[in-house]
């Protein structure tokens, strides 16, 4: 595993050691390797989300009415 030193405001650093008084971190490192794994995920659901829109943008636009897409969204969501 590599080593990375960062250097962070005092409130910062007591806000990383509240933290860690919680009982779910054992240290500064799993609260920042915590915090890493979720921002990545967030960004990886961004992204999936901003290729879904993109390739929304680019099918055109539907003759179908609103109607007809919010029914079929409906059953989509339904089946999940």
């Amino acid at each position: 595993m590599s080593t990375m030193n960062i250097s962070i405001p005092e409130s910062m650093k007591l806000w990383v050691q509240s933290q860690i008084e919680t009982g779910l971190y054992a240290n500064a490192s799993d609260y920042v390797r915590d915090l890493i794994r979720r921002d990545q995920s967030r960004s990886d659901k961004f992204a999936a989300l901003q290729a879904a829109i993109t390739k929304g943008m680019k099918s055109g636009v539907s003759d179908q009415s609103i109607e007809a897409v919010l029914k079929q969204a409906r059953e989509m969501a339904q089946e999940d």
